[in-house]
């Protein structure tokens, strides 16, 4: 006989003794505070992972905000109102937290306290926070307190659920007639560029939705660069997997999808420039932000660092999303995983 599991045991193999994860909740989103945010998380040596931006649904602040709506004596009675309110139909980003035993308190500690009024000086409530409980109260409406992290080991577990199990906001497919997959690849990354371009796209009047931060696995890209793997002779010079494999092997990138109208792939394409950066035009990403050229690639006899990419057309966007979302979606959770050793049946 099957036995419902216990409240919160959505998923095994995640120890949630070291895991918590981040909600930077729509103000956070708003003001632009998310890298902030996350940037102050690490500084307290934490580890942060898998960040992806979502469209909340109406059920996942209910789980999010259950103890408070169950508890009827502490709550108001519009409650569930001042959550939809808050939460529904608005873009939040969420991430993964990993570090020690006690990482969830610690946590709690550089948050601060609900009220940013009252949270110290060094929390980032305290620094960053721009509302009062008293505030809330007189609007009827939540308090904007930026941020919330797991409490304890079972609530990373029923958060981990409700963010990342569900994938967000991922009902239907992607039209990819209007849907393009945005790499920006490990060269963007190292260099702190991803808002930028992700900004700089934006600005275009093309929507980015569903970032999420991986480690590259090198089967994505060789898929992702298969036209260099099967043209290898026209760089009879060059290892051209070897230098994929160096480039691009467990490194971290940063992939979006771009929304806009049909043609959305040809605008995206102008916008980024020319592949060799000094031959990019400005006013364009590469020709903006590239310090890389084709030239000292060849010389260096590895791949050109030209920080981003977007797909060609709607046959490369649905390719470019089932190698790096995962054709099922299910690809989302990898790079969540617990870290382990690499062993010789990883090579």
């Amino acid at each position: 006989m099957s036995r419902k599991p216990r409240s919160g045991a959505v998923v095994d193999g995640i120890d949630f003794d070291r895991w918590a994860v981040i909600l930077c909740k729509p103000d956070c989103v708003e003001r632009g505070l998310v890298t902030r945010v996350l940037d102050l998380i690490r500084a307290s040596d934490v580890v942060v992972a898998g960040r992806m931006d979502v469209v909340a649904q109406p059920w996942q602040a209910h789980v999010v905000y259950r103890d408070l709506l169950a508890g009827a004596k502490r709550a108001p009675r519009d409650l569930p109102a001042y959550l939809d309110e808050a939460f529904v139909g608005r873009r939040v980003s969420v991430a993964l937290a990993h570090g020690e035993p006690g990482i969830h308190a610690r946590l709690r500690r550089l948050v601060g306290h609900t009220d940013p009024t009252l949270a110290v000086a060094g929390t980032i409530r305290g620094d960053l926070g721009d509302d009062s409980l008293a505030a809330a109260f007189a609007e009827r409406r939540l308090v904007r307190n930026l941020v919330h992290t797991s409490d304890d080991p079972d609530a990373a577990r029923r958060d981990f659920g409700t963010w990342f199990r569900n994938g967000g906001r991922r009902a239907a497919d992607p039209d990819f007639e209007r849907c393009s997959v945005i790499l920006c690849k490990p060269d963007a990354v190292a260099r702190g560029l991803v808002d930028a371009v992700l900004d700089r796209i934006r600005v275009a009047q093309v929507a980015v939705s569903d970032r999420l931060d991986l480690t590259v696995q090198a089967w994505q890209a060789h898929v992702h660069y298969w036209d260099l793997l099967v043209d290898a002779d026209w760089f009879p010079d060059r290892d051209i997997p070897a230098c994929m494999d160096a480039e691009y092997a467990n490194r971290p990138v940063t992939v979006a999808l771009a929304h806009g109208e049909p043609g959305v792939h040809y605008r995206l394409r102008q916008l980024l420039g020319h592949f060799d950066p000094t031959r990019a035009a400005p006013g364009t990403i590469r020709g903006d932000l590239g310090n890389d050229s084709l030239a000292a690639a060849f010389a260096e006899r590895r791949l050109v660092r030209n920080l981003v990419h977007t797909s060609d057309d709607p046959d490369a966007a649905r390719r470019d999303f089932g190698t790096w979302y995962g054709a099922r979606r299910r690809a989302l959770l990898s790079p969540l995983s617990t870290p382990r050793q690499r062993t010789s049946a990883d090579t």
